[in-house]
């Protein structure tokens, strides 16, 4: 049932359906145990509805509804603080909180985020879409509403997964000694409880989220702490014993108070176990299970593959296309890793937790012995690469661009100052689309440039990827290799694992007074441009080191050049060539076209790059503009 559709049935029966009727969460509090399992079937009929239009994450977002409807019941949102970590399971909060008629504009130009922004909506309380951040943010939200007297409680919603990075246990050791109202729910959807333990797990969590026992436990440790020993057999024996039915020992040593397991999906256990914790002191820690694809059979059984599906027909679910698809970068670096290891037994391949996004599935499969997934520690990625090219190994660091950014510490003194051979495969390079602002690749040439001893190669198509790749792989220092999400021109790779001479561009065609230097996929929109124009297009390939060489020849015989980039302008390969210029004394005018010193948000990636004027009709737009006359030859 569509939007539209759940409007016409509850104007022609009030009673019908209850989402309609709320535009904000407050209704919702006043809800008995029925009409929010009602609400909880409406909502996930309406993510899944709109999510088979706009394509978006599912998965997860279905296994979140029940414990979004009671979160909103329990709490006074916006109020009360949630943090969702990540954020790709917001949906139904976003559903809940005024933005149901929206939904069919999810993630397109103008439409609303697949993430929590707080420039959308009071209820999102903090912009997330990188793992791990939440447990930090609620504690500081918690610590400033102690600090100003006023009475709020902060919630951090986390995922078993999230919780793996390094980010997430440095907040839990701070949240465990402030005194605060805290609650940090894990949402571990990577975990199944059978019928008899959900049960048991429920009278527990009950129990032990309950005033008599929190105030039990207080009395106890008041009456033994004048008897040590008595104390710390007491102790020990309270953690022994809720150690035999919930993995308790390791969150109360960080000082909370740990309830859970219970049934993320199960109303009569997540409702009476929030209010129970709502009404305790200190930092709070509850563990809910709960199953990725909830109440769509499809989805449950392949949580993986919609996890963040493109449009399709709920009734039929994903269908594989027909027509022969371009290969995408991702895939051809995915096939290079697996033909290169095949060739030299040193290669080993690293993903922090994106085995599918960044293509290594084949490759585990193939050499399972030198396939590490590290989980979310991007910065632990890169030091364990360190390590082991130490030792001698060739490491492959696949990665996003955007994740790549939180490791930068690493980069720079574990692998860049050493001078490690270290190839780093960064995926996502440039604007990503949908994902918006947070996923975008936009500043690694800038970040990487600066660091001394890294390379960075930008490939103009499928074929250039795998050669580059190759020729990072034959460097004895570290080297980056950047392209897009998605395929490219189409130029099919060749198998065989030959390189591209290291730091060397090419001209691709030959013009008159204007010389545009391409750096990766622009070349393509560069070469179109170039014809109207009759400008000279150069595949310049490596944004570091330059090809000063042909910069200065290209130079000596152009009036004006036009750098071009899918990355950020200020800082990026435009300003490389800037430079080179002036270290050699060479005075021309340039043009430097890139992405604007602004965060662009989400949408098509085609028609968010014609909008910032980095499409062929754009590129040739701005050359004009600049060199009037000079740009028609």
């Amino acid at each position: 049932m569509n939007n539209s559709q759940m409007d016409k049935k509850t104007h022609d029966d009030p009673m019908a359906a209850l989402l309609p009727t709320l535009h904000d969460p407050s209704p919702i509090r006043q809800f008995d145990r029925a009409q929010l399992r009602q609400l909880a079937a409406e909502v996930r009929a309406c993510v899944l509805d709109n999510v088979s239009r706009t394509g978006g994450h599912l998965s997860s977002n279905l296994g979140t509804v029940e414990l979004t409807v009671a979160l909103h019941h329990v709490f006074n949102t916006p109020h009360d603080r949630l943090v969702w970590d990540v954020g790709h399971q917001t949906y139904p909060h976003k559903i809940l909180t005024g933005r149901r008629e929206r939904m069919p504009t999810l993630r397109q130009i103008g439409g609303i985020s697949g993430f929590p922004q707080r420039s959308e909506s009071e209820y999102d309380t903090f912009g997330t879409a990188h793992s791990s951040t939440s447990i930090s943010a609620a504690l500081g939200m918690a610590m400033a509403a102690k600090q100003k007297g006023e009475d709020r409680h902060s919630v951090a919603i986390i995922g078993d997964g999230a919780l793996t990075a390094g980010m997430a246990f440095e907040a839990l050791n701070n949240a465990g000694v402030c005194d605060c109202k805290l609650l940090v729910i894990l949402n571990d959807n990577d975990m199944s409880i059978s019928p008899p333990v959900g049960a048991l797990n429920r009278y527990l969590a009950q129990l032990m989220s309950g005033n008599f026992y929190a105030a039990a436990k207080n009395v106890g440790k008041s009456v033994l702490r004048a008897a040590p020993p008595l104390f710390e057999l007491a102790k020990r024996f309270e953690q022994h014993a809720k150690g035999m039915v919930v993995p308790a020992t390791l969150f109360e040593q960080f000082g909370f108070n740990y309830v859970g397991p219970i049934d993320g999906h199960d109303l009569d256990s997540l409702v009476p176990t929030l209010e129970n914790l709502k009404h305790l002191d200190g930092p709070q820690f509850l563990h809910v299970v709960t199953k990725k694809g909830q109440g769509y059979k499809l989805a449950e059984a392949d949580p993986v593959a919609y996890h963040g599906p493109g449009k399709f027909d709920p009734q039929v679910g994903l269908v594989k296309p027909t027509a022969v698809a371009k290969q995408t970068f991702t895939q051809v670096f995915g096939q290079w890793l697996c033909d290169m290891a095949a060739h030299d037994g040193r290669l080993v391949g690293i993903t922090p937790a994106m085995r599918e996004g960044s293509g290594l599935v084949e490759f585990e499969q193939r050499f399972p012995d030198r396939y590490y997934d590290v989980g979310i520690a991007e910065q632990h990625a890169v030091t364990f690469a360190a390590g082991l090219a130490c030792e001698g190994l060739k490491p492959v660091v696949a990665i996003y661009s955007t994740f790549l950014q939180r490791a930068y510490d690493q980069l720079i003194h574990d692998v860049a100052i050493q001078n490690l051979p270290v190839v780093f495969a960064l995926d996502r390079a440039g604007l990503v689309g949908a994902d918006g602002a947070t996923h975008a690749g936009a500043y690694d040439i800038p970040f990487l440039r600066c660091i001394p001893n890294m390379s960075i190669a930008c490939p103009a198509d499928e074929r250039e990827c795998r050669q580059l790749l190759s020729s990072a792989y034959e460097q004895n220092h570290p080297v980056a290799v950047r392209y897009p999400r998605g395929a490219g021109a189409g130029v099919v790779p060749h198998l065989a694992l030959d390189a591209l001479p290291f730091g060397k561009g090419e001209v691709r065609r030959e013009g008159k007074r204007i010389a545009i230097l391409a750096f990766g996929t622009l070349l393509y929109p560069a070469l179109t441009a170039a014809e109207s124009l009759d400008a000279t297009v150069v595949n310049m390939r490596w944004a570091k080191p330059l090809d000063v060489e042909l910069l200065l020849k290209v130079a000596g015989t152009h009036d004006a050049i036009v750098t071009l980039e899918e990355g950020a302008v200020m800082g990026g390969a435009g300003s490389a060539v800037l430079e080179a210029l002036q270290a050699a004394h060479v005075q021309r005018p340039v043009l430097q076209l890139g992405l604007p010193d602004r965060f662009i948000e989400h949408g098509d990636p085609g028609k968010l790059l014609a909008s910032i004027g980095l499409d062929a009709p754009g590129i040739a737009a701005s050359i004009a503009q600049r060199f009037g006359a000079a740009a028609a030859g």
